[in-house]
């Protein structure tokens, strides 16, 4: 029955997506094509092959995280920030798939660094969620004890505790997207839960802006927002997976 439960929850969400997302699948593909082809027709210097091998350069370099910027090209996705944001995504398995080792060497320590970090990880997420529902029992294990109200006193912590979470790992997160990203709010929403959940589809990453100029701790408070935020998030999932049991 569960497994039924189950398959019959992603069908219904893949109908969904398929019926939302296809049709603009389908406009982005003609407008793409028609951009293409118009390019060519108003410059008959350019040859559809050439055109091919410089748009799949682009996208190489892109993927490497090199950006063209007039006649200069950008780099620093693997300086020392982008690195440790790059780790961090690693080994708490988000992947945003937007930046990967390209050197056979890279790929190699990636593997290992990976093979022993995300257990690592996941010890330190479950201390750190352990560490967080230890200090909401004791709080309201004290309030108890002050008001004589056990129940309520646990509930209405519990809910402080909820409504904390939501505001530093969720609902303010996205203001600060907005400043440094230029996202809209939902847009940093959404990037939040994908990315707290480690869905991390990549369509949206947090310093990949080459027009925009990031502070140096930007990425750094970012990775200790991520690892605490799932530690929170793991908690409120794991109420949610014994409420279904």
């Amino acid at each position: 029955v569960l497994l039924l439960l189950y398959l019959g929850y992603v069908g219904l969400g893949a109908g969904v997506l398929q019926a939302l997302e296809r049709p603009a699948e389908v406009q982005a593909a003609q407008h793409l094509l028609q951009q293409h082809w118009e390019l060519l027709a108003n410059h008959t210097c350019l040859q559809g092959p050439a055109l091919q091998r410089l748009i799949e350069g682009i996208i190489q370099a892109y993927k490497s995280g090199i950006t063209l910027q007039g006649n200069t090209t950008s780099l620093g996705r693997w300086d020392f920030s982008g690195s440790f944001f790059f780790s961090i995504s690693a080994i708490t398995t988000i992947g945003y798939g937007n930046l990967s080792p390209s050197t056979v060497a890279g790929r190699i320590f990636c593997i290992l660094f990976a093979l022993f970090g995300i257990p690592l990880n996941l010890v330190l997420l479950n201390e750190i969620g352990q560490l967080m529902l230890l200090g909401v029992q004791r709080c309201a294990h004290h309030l108890g004890e002050v008001f004589h109200w056990q129940k309520k006193a646990s509930l209405l912590i519990k809910t402080c505790a909820l409504v904390t979470g939501l505001l530093l790992f969720l609902l303010l997160p996205p203001l600060l997207f907005s400043d440094k990203e230029g996202w809209s709010y939902e847009e940093g929403f959404y990037y939040s839960f994908i990315t707290l959940s480690t869905i991390g589809f990549g369509d949206y990453v947090i310093g990949m802006n080459p027009d925009r100029t990031y502070p140096g701790w930007y990425k750094n408070v970012i990775s200790l927002w991520i690892l605490f935020g799932m530690a929170w998030l793991a908690l409120i999932i794991k109420f949610c997976i014994n409420f279904l049991e």
